[in-house]
């Protein structure tokens, strides 16, 4: 199908647009109430439940630039963090590992979950796919913020895991809503899709 120039040259800005606006949606749902649990107090917010679900919506590419917009806005001082934090404080806290692995996180669940949205695949391997693609995104936080756990928190690698492990049924459980999230919308965006290919 042969493409206008308009659809074109339209296609730079409204990616801009998106990846502005699900920044913000992430730091939405990081000034939600936090609750600091664990050893050293990393708090649960829906941050992560953020990622997934603009990661399955946007792929690869405008999720991994969306998250990192987020970190940046966060880092230079706006307060979009867990708890209304910013700047680089954060650098040191024991979420720090949480925050880094949002980035590469944000991009491989997207990259996979691209693989498998098209008219050709089935309403079930899509499904299957997403799950598949937010949990591989999960994996990926998971060994960062342990690793930030162990460097910032002075943790054993076996009490990282044990704190981490806290967080595994609410993060499975956001993955299922970020899925949930991701089907209806690109039932109801088809083109979203071809457009972060």
């Amino acid at each position: 199908m042969m493409t206008s120039p308009h659809t074109t040259a339209a296609q730079p800005g409204r990616n801009l647009a998106l990846i502005a606006i699900f920044a913000a949606f992430i730091a939405a749902c990081s000034l939600l109430p936090a609750i600091p649990v664990g050893p050293v107090a990393v708090p649960i917010t829906l941050q992560t439940l953020a990622v997934y679900t603009v990661a399955l919506i946007l792929g690869a590419r405008r999720a991994g630039l969306s998250v990192a917009l987020y970190l940046l806005a966060g880092l230079l001082g706006l307060p979009v963090f867990a708890g209304g934090s910013g700047g680089f404080g954060v650098l040191a806290s024991p979420s720090f590992g949480y925050l880094l692995g949002f980035v590469p996180g944000a991009f491989i669940a997207g990259f996979l979950a691209y693989r498998f949205l098209g008219p050709s695949r089935s309403k079930a391997v899509t499904a299957l796919g997403l799950a598949v693609s937010a949990l591989a995104g999960f994996a990926v936080i998971q060994v960062f913020g342990v690793a930030g756990m162990m460097v910032n928190a002075h943790l054993d690698l076996g009490t990282a895991l044990a704190a981490a492990m806290i967080y595994v049924p609410g993060d499975l459980i956001k993955c299922a809503v970020a899925v949930a999230i991701a089907l209806s919308v690109h039932r109801a965006f088809p083109a979203l899709a071809g457009s972060g290919r």
